[in-house]
């Protein structure tokens, strides 16, 4: 079996594997160009899900599983997969434990008043009479209540906050109060002191909030954003701080990455911009391998119990 990868792990993650599989014949590459002739011949691919397009899947004649290390696809060419009925499996749910926790530092930023703080400590400004506020008690809506939201659930109750989900079925989450379908994210809307997005990128959820949503927010509230960028366009949520809708936003992702130096949400007070990181860790691959290590079992072996496979119509 020839398992070729783009993505070049460290050498403890490529000892492990090989170890573990003895007799599989494993290439790993820095990038798809050095990995691509390899590729041509593959049976099983490894990337972050960026660099295959349908000429390349359509050449690949002895493919028959790619293993993204990411959990968005918004880059696969998903079609053509279904088409050779190619499996394809993504690292869903590594991301819960970096992204949860970066939540945390955004919602107690704004309560512990971080930024004022930082400037008045600039200043050698003694102000004792900063508004600190809590998390206790405040409402937590979390847009996408995943396997991320229900960290993020998690670690909102540790610090006693109300929780609120929305997810496509409405069935259960553990660690969420109440939970709504999105058809009813308008419901929950009004309720949230923070609102938080970790959906995907979808044809449903492009564009999913409007202008009209944001006015049903409180004024106080805060809108972090690790999800996708599309969710929202750009000028809507500039209309958003032109009409004062909501206190804040922290945003990791934008429409187009990196986000230019000419944008105005780098000047805005209102706006704490964080370029895509959210999900970083150094645990990552090593978290991602283990995915990929179980799922090779279950290949070889030919049994059911793969993590994460991907509904070729849902995008996910």
């Amino acid at each position: 079996m020839r398992i070729v990868s783009s993505i070049m792990p460290p050498d403890f993650i490529q000892n492990e594997v090989q170890e573990q599989f003895p007799g599989v014949n494993f290439q790993f590459f820095k990038g798809f160009e050095a990995a691509k002739e390899a590729f041509y011949e593959a049976e099983v691919f490894i990337t972050y899900g960026e660099d295959l397009n349908e000429k390349d899947i359509e050449k690949a004649s002895q493919l028959k599983w790619i293993m993204v290390m990411s959990a968005g696809l918004d880059q696969m060419p998903l079609t053509i997969c279904e088409e050779k009925e190619i499996l394809v499996t993504n690292a869903r749910g590594v991301h819960k434990i970096p992204m949860a926790e970066f939540t945390l530092s955004c919602m107690l930023q704004h309560v512990k008043q971080v930024n004022a703080l930082r400037n008045n400590e600039q200043k050698y400004f003694w102000n004792r009479k900063l508004p600190m506020g809590e998390l206790c008690g405040k409402t937590l809506l979390i847009v996408g209540a995943g396997a991320i939201g229900g960290e993020i659930a998690r670690l909102g109750k540790a610090f006693r906050m109300n929780t609120i989900g929305i997810n496509r079925s409405g069935g259960k989450v553990d660690y969420v109060d109440e939970l709504y379908k999105i058809d009813d994210l308008t419901v929950a809307l009004p309720k949230a002191d923070f609102i938080v997005s970790v959906l995907p990128s979808t044809k449903e959820t492009k564009h999913l909030l409007k202008l009209a949503d944001f006015e049903q927010m409180k004024r106080s509230a805060v809108f972090i954003n690790i999800g996708r960028g599309d969710l929202v366009e750009e000028e809507v949520l500039l209309q958003v701080f032109e009409q004062k809708l909501i206190a804040h936003a922290y945003l990791d992702v934008f429409n187009q990455e990196p986000l230019s130096e000419g944008s105005p949400f780098w000047k805005m007070d209102e706006v704490t911009v964080t370029p895509h990181l959210s999900s970083i860790t150094k645990e990552y691959l090593p978290r991602s391998f283990d995915i990929f290590k179980h799922n090779l079992h279950i290949y070889m072996n030919n049994k059911d119990g793969y993590q994460n496979v991907i509904d070729y119509k849902r995008g996910y």
